[in-house]
């Protein structure tokens, strides 16, 4: 029960600063208000952000049942997480919080958000591609292997 605790607690106040802190000043900085009525946009963002988070969310229960950490690199999971949404993507909870940004973008029909999630999925990329699979490949060896030649980092397979 620990270490869901602690997962909640990581993925909350990094979530909180990727989801509502940096936007919040992107929105501040470009000027955009809440909308005054709920239209297509506002319904649309508001269901691919409750998506995006569902999936975040879902992948931090992972790390935590399956995996026995968070999903923060200085407390990792101790074992690979290849259930739940890792079946079909490797990087699930990036997937996620990457829509729970655009919808907010679509909701506040806002171009600095929409910016905003193209340089948070290029800053994720670069992460993965340069810290995170190494990583796995030292932490995991074969058993990452095997699941990265099975699973693809962004797009599932068809």
């Amino acid at each position: 029960m620990f270490i869901l605790i602690r997962a909640v607690i990581y993925a909350t106040l990094i979530v909180s600063l990727v989801l509502l802190f940096l936007p919040a000043d992107t929105l501040s900085w470009s000027g955009v208000t809440r909308p005054g009525a709920m239209h297509v946009a506002q319904v649309v963002g508001m269901a691919v952000g409750i998506g995006g988070a569902a999936l975040a969310l879902w992948c931090v229960i992972s790390f935590a049942f399956t995996g026995r950490g968070t999903p923060l690199p200085f407390d990792p999971p101790r074992r690979l997480v290849v259930q739940g949404p890792y079946r079909f993507v490797r990087n699930p909870m990036a997937i996620g919080v990457a829509f729970a940004i655009a919808g907010a973008a679509l909701y506040y029909q806002s171009v600095g958000l929409m910016v905003f999630t193209g340089l948070f999925i290029l800053v994720i990329h670069l992460f993965v591609v340069f810290y995170e699979e190494p990583t796995l490949r030292r932490l995991f060896g074969d058993e990452y292997e095997a699941y990265s030649r099975r699973v693809r980092r962004w797009w599932p397979r068809s």
